[in-house]
């Protein structure tokens, strides 16, 4: 039941951020680094790529398809992680600190987190609860 919740709630959470990425984009076009090629279409396709990998994590017809969803999501989660760093430091950078420490260090531990969570709410780990074949 944990799984089926967790998943539900990730998903919502993908779809509002892809959603946001589609229909107003200049919050994460200000974040993204200057390395990026055509921003504009990069983040109107990360919105889309999280609104379907929101809505393959939560169709109930294949199970399998959750798997490849989770590491899409979780793909994606390591690719937009540049735009946060990038964002820590512009932030930083401020005068007043912008959001300060206290928004931007959970943030970048939470990153990881949710690459983990798309893998396990996708069906793609089991860790870290699998039992062990080893007795401890």
């Amino acid at each position: 039941m944990g799984r089926k919740v967790a998943r539900w709630v990730l998903a919502i959470f993908y779809l509002v951020a892809g959603v946001l990425h589609v229909l107003k984009p200049h919050p994460f076009l200000s974040i993204t680094p200057g390395w990026v090629p055509a921003p504009e279409v990069v983040i109107w396709l990360t919105g889309l790529a999280e609104i379907a990998g929101a809505l393959v994590l939560l169709q109930p017809v294949c199970p399998g398809m959750r798997r490849w969803a989770g590491y899409g999501l979780a793909l994606y989660a390591v690719c937009v992680f540049p735009a946060n760093i990038n964002h820590f430091i512009m932030d930083m950078a401020k005068p007043d600190g912008g959001l300060g420490l206290g928004y931007h260090v959970p943030r970048m531990f939470a990153q990881p987190v949710l690459v983990w969570l798309a893998l396990w709410t996708g069906g793609a780990t089991e860790w870290p609860f699998r039992r062990s074949a080893i007795p401890v």
